[in-house]
């Protein structure tokens, strides 16, 4: 079956930086577009970046443009999210997830990641 897997998340001060990987079994990763998501507390998963099956193509909420940057290794299959500058209001559950497009993977991912934690102190 499908799995994503994130990974590297943790706690940080303001300011520094985050590399997240989400390593993704039992599926062609290179047909898909991939997500980024987050959800902090008390508040709805909401989509943070997006890339495109080749990796041409990106696209980012405007609270994290210019500090996040997402990529993919397709002979690894896994996408990354790399966070810098980070802020307290970058505190979240991120998950990543999978879709068939990028259009559809921003508003319904296919597949899901369990989410990993990255706290950021102030």
């Amino acid at each position: 079956q499908v799995q994503l897997v994130e990974s590297g998340g943790g706690l940080v001060q303001a300011g520094g930086s985050l590399r997240l990987s989400c390593a993704a079994s039992g599926l062609t990763f290179s047909s898909y577009a991939m997500g980024w998501f987050r959800q902090a507390p008390g508040n709805e998963r909401k989509f943070v970046a997006g890339i495109s099956w080749s990796g041409s193509g990106t696209n980012y909420v405007d609270s994290v443009k210019g500090r996040f940057t997402i990529s993919r290794d397709n002979a690894k299959n896994t996408v990354y999210l790399q966070m810098n500058s980070l802020k307290p209001e970058d505190t979240a559950v991120y998950y990543c997830a999978a879709a068939q497009s990028m259009v559809v993977v921003r508003v319904s991912p296919a597949y899901w990641g369990q989410g990993t934690q990255v706290t950021i102190s102030s």
